[in-house]
């Protein structure tokens, strides 16, 4: 009989299988994406020299007192515009979205419209 796996297991199966296709480089990074329970992570990774180019997050110091009174998915969406905001400081405008093994609907697909609403192309 086929073992169950978890889901923090599955996840990471399906996340292993897209970065098999999906790599960012130093003209086009990759715009990844770690969703917990309480908070998300979004970071701009140069898969070439293995290097985190910018990064923004829930518990992030500049963003945590706008977070209060914000629904989960309002604050993806927050912590989208800012992760945009910086990549663009830091010269990048286009990336590869990486979802993260996670389905592309709530908190993931609030983070990638407020990324695009920031400015950054993908």
């Amino acid at each position: 009989m086929a073992k169950m796996k978890s889901r923090s297991a599955a996840r990471a199966q399906r996340h292993r299988r897209v970065r098999i296709k999906v790599a960012g480089t130093p003209e086009r990074p990759r715009l990844n994406v770690f969703r917990s329970l309480g908070d998300i992570y979004a970071q701009v990774i140069d898969d070439e020299a293995g290097r985190t180019l910018v990064s923004a997050s829930t518990i992030d110091g500049e963003l945590r007192p706008q977070m209060k009174k914000l629904s989960k998915t309002d604050q993806a969406k927050l912590v989208g515009k800012k992760v945009a905001e910086r990549a663009q400081a830091a010269g990048i405008n286009q990336v590869i979205f990486d979802r993260g093994g996670y389905r592309y609907i709530g908190r993931v697909r609030a983070l990638a419209d407020g990324a695009r609403e920031g400015g950054l192309r993908f």
